[in-house]
């Protein structure tokens, strides 16, 4: 980890040699001018990632619930074959549909810009997250349900009072985990972003706006050029990007070590 921090810096550190820090952390790219701001990057990397999670994660909630509930017991198998089924499905599958089905669909239905936007970018991602986010779930809610499910039934609690009240705030820690891991998910994605954000370099009005993530950026300057100054902004790119998945490994040790604290 610190090879590769180290590696980032290295190579930025020509670009700050004759660009100040300000510059980078800037709102303009205007490589050509000598500006070379990755604000605009940071936002719509953020903008997105938070907005898949906010679709994905009540849905998969919904999902282990139905899994871990009184369902049929060949509907669970079947709706828990189809998540993991979905962990295989290559990236590319999921952008290439959008592309010719979503977006179309969009474009037409809002009447606003191509269709290439945070919408159809965050609902693709956040189908690309939830297997992450109900995998983990579904592990956490494995280990407390057989100890739970007796006693709940004996004090004569519904389904929903089971989960609110019993396997809510034991799994609390695998909950905050899965959250966690699929906003680091949906962050570190390229594919989905660079197919259907549509790579505007600006600042999003609403989730019908174009945007750039990070990860788009980096792959989107990385196939055209090798050379100028706007390569090097990609290593600092790469260490903002880094630095965020530093943190997620930081908070999930934080989760992992200190549960005594989280279920309090």
């Amino acid at each position: 980890m610190v090879a590769i921090f180290s590696f980032l810096l290295y190579f930025s550190l020509p670009l700050f040699s004759f660009v100040k820090l300000q510059h980078v952390f800037s709102w303009s790219w205007q490589p050509f001018e000598g500006n070379f701001g990755i604000l605009p990057m940071m936002l719509g990397s953020i903008l997105l990632s938070v907005f898949a999670l906010v679709l994905s994660y009540p849905l998969s909630l919904g999902i282990c619930c139905y899994i871990h509930g009184d369902s049929h017991s060949v509907l669970r198998k079947v709706m828990l074959l189809l998540v993991q089924f979905m962990t295989s499905v290559p990236t590319v599958i999921y952008g290439f549909v959008a592309v010719f089905l979503l977006v179309p669909f969009l474009r037409t239905f809002f009447r606003h810009g191509t269709g290439f936007s945070i919408l159809a970018a965050g609902l693709i991602l956040s189908l690309l997250i939830l297997p992450t986010i109900v995998l983990i779930m579904h592990s956490q809610f494995a280990q407390i349900e057989p100890k739970i499910r007796l006693t709940a039934k004996a004090l004569g609690m519904s389904e929903a009072q089971k989960f609110i009240y019993i396997v809510f705030p034991d799994a609390r820690k695998g909950l905050l985990t899965a959250a966690v891991l699929g906003f680091g998910r949906a962050v570190g994605d390229t594919l989905i972003p660079l197919m259907l954000a549509g790579n505007a370099v600006s600042q999003p009005e609403s989730i019908l706006d174009s945007i750039r993530t990070l990860t788009s950026h980096i792959a989107l300057v990385v196939a055209t050029d090798s050379q100028s100054d706007a390569y090097l902004s990609l290593f600092a790119c790469g260490m903002v990007l880094f630095s965020s998945t530093i943190a997620v490994n930081i908070m999930l040790r934080w989760l992992a070590a200190s549960p005594e604290k989280i279920n309090e």
